[in-house]
């Protein structure tokens, strides 16, 4: 399954991996390791945030994901199912379901 991997890094852990030269390499190493379909990078609240975007097979794999962010920068994790254009196309069934079944009537 298709999953957005946000990761927001704490500015004080952030920082010091910036000044030790660490920062970049070990996002790098990670990524590698997660083998992405895309990563971006932002600031979210005030945070150093990463928008991943990962193929997760197997329920057991999310510790090889969540933890090495954990471990590296103390950095909050989460994990959403995700959808592209074409699965949205998919699930048309199931919104239309859901309309029938449990739309308000005002």
């Amino acid at each position: 399954m298709r999953c957005m991997l946000k990761v927001s890094i704490p500015t004080d852990i952030g920082n010091e991996r910036v000044i030790d030269g660490g920062l970049s390499r070990t996002i790098e190493s990670i990524l590698n390791d997660i083998k992405p379909e895309a990563a971006y990078f932002a600031e979210e609240q005030g945070l150093r945030t990463g928008f991943i975007f990962c193929n997760v097979k197997d329920e057991s794999q999310i510790p090889a994901i969540a933890e090495p962010w954990f471990l590296a920068f103390n950095a909050r994790v989460e994990l959403h199912p995700a959808m592209t254009v074409d699965d949205l196309k998919k699930a048309a069934s199931g919104f239309e379901k859901s309309v029938r079944e449990y739309k308000r009537v005002a």
